[in-house]
């Protein structure tokens, strides 16, 4: 007989969660979810008492962390290493000051004029020894995005490893399926069209893989009068000004697919299209006038657009 197909949704990360489970194996579900908080408890710069706050906390000295935290640091690292800096974690300082310094949920319109902006510091300083990390004096790291597709990557591993034939985890819009999906198509994951919310700009189908999205007409704020939002320029340290306002991308992991999006993003179209194809993985850039244009083998994993006629399928599950 088929493995029974399971399914929660919860908050989680400050996001939505949603786990899909092709299993037999009783408990997965909760086992999952308790590993996400967990995760959450490493990195979340909103608890004061994580392991992220208590390394931001401490320039300059070694910080002793767990196993995912050194290993999210490191990947963080070599993101900005891999897009030029286009990604950069040591974000912090400016997020702060563009008035995202809160959880998203409580943030409010602001009338104060914030200080002048200053680019990020970047990675070159912070150094990774086994089980332990140090910051350099000024660097302070934002591990939001990341850390959402990393837990994305790490459940479903862990599914897998629990006894599940087939897993997808999805935190907010950070997706990562793998082994057998639920129906004979492979997992079908809905791209949002956020220049139209409620609407699809398309539907993706994997065998085993991520999709990500960026885009900056989420998380959005008024500081005194003026639009903001999250998706921080490195460069300038203010919320990037790209003709780009959103960004999805299709790679073998969830962190990396949610890297590349966000570096695509704040690159521009052109610079944008060509990092993704550089690092040979699929996506689809958006403007703001909303035109449409894909990146590398993208074809290869759409089955549904508008344009192709019909409605869109109902999701997953």
């Amino acid at each position: 007989m088929p493995a029974e197909v399971r399914q929660a949704r919860f908050a989680v990360m400050g996001s939505d969660g949603h786990l899909i489970v092709v299993a037999d194996a009783p408990g997965l579900l909760e086992r999952a979810q308790t590993l996400l908080r967990e995760l959450e408890a490493c990195w979340s710069r909103f608890r004061p008492d994580s392991e992220l706050s208590r390394l931001n906390a401490s320039p300059g000295r070694w910080v002793r962390l767990s196993v995912p935290m050194v290993a999210l640091v490191g990947r963080a690292v070599q993101a900005w290493g891999a897009t030029g800096g286009l990604y950069d974690p040591t974000v912090l300082s400016a997020l702060e000051t563009a008035g995202y310094d809160r959880s998203f949920e409580t943030l409010e319109p602001q009338d104060r004029t914030p200080p002048a902006a200053a680019p990020a510091p970047g990675c070159a300083g912070i150094e990774i020894d086994h089980d332990r990390v140090r910051l350099p004096e000024g660097v302070r790291l934002d591990l939001g995005g990341i850390g959402k597709g990393y837990a994305a990557d790490l459940v479903a591993a862990e599914l897998l490893h629990w006894g599940a034939e087939g897993a997808c985890v999805n935190l907010g819009g950070d997706v990562r399926a793998a082994g057998r999906a639920p129906g004979p198509g492979g997992w079908t994951v809905a791209v949002d069209d956020h220049l139209r919310p409620g609407k699809d700009l398309s539907w993706v189908a994997l065998a085993d893989g991520a999709v990500a999205s960026s885009t900056r007409l989420r998380r959005r704020w008024q500081q005194a009068g003026r639009e903001m939002h999250h998706l921080i320029d490195p460069r300038t340290g203010r919320p990037a000004e790209s003709s780009v306002a959103a960004v999805t991308v299709v790679a073998a992991q969830a962190h990396w697919a949610e890297i590349l999006a966000k570096a695509a993003l704040i690159a521009g179209l052109e610079a944008g299209r060509e990092l993704l194809c550089s690092h040979g993985v699929a996506g689809v850039l958006v403007t703001g006038n909303g035109s449409v244009h894909r990146a590398g083998p993208w074809e290869r994993y759409e089955t549904w657009t508008p344009s192709s006629g019909g409605t869109s399928p109902a999701p997953p599950g």
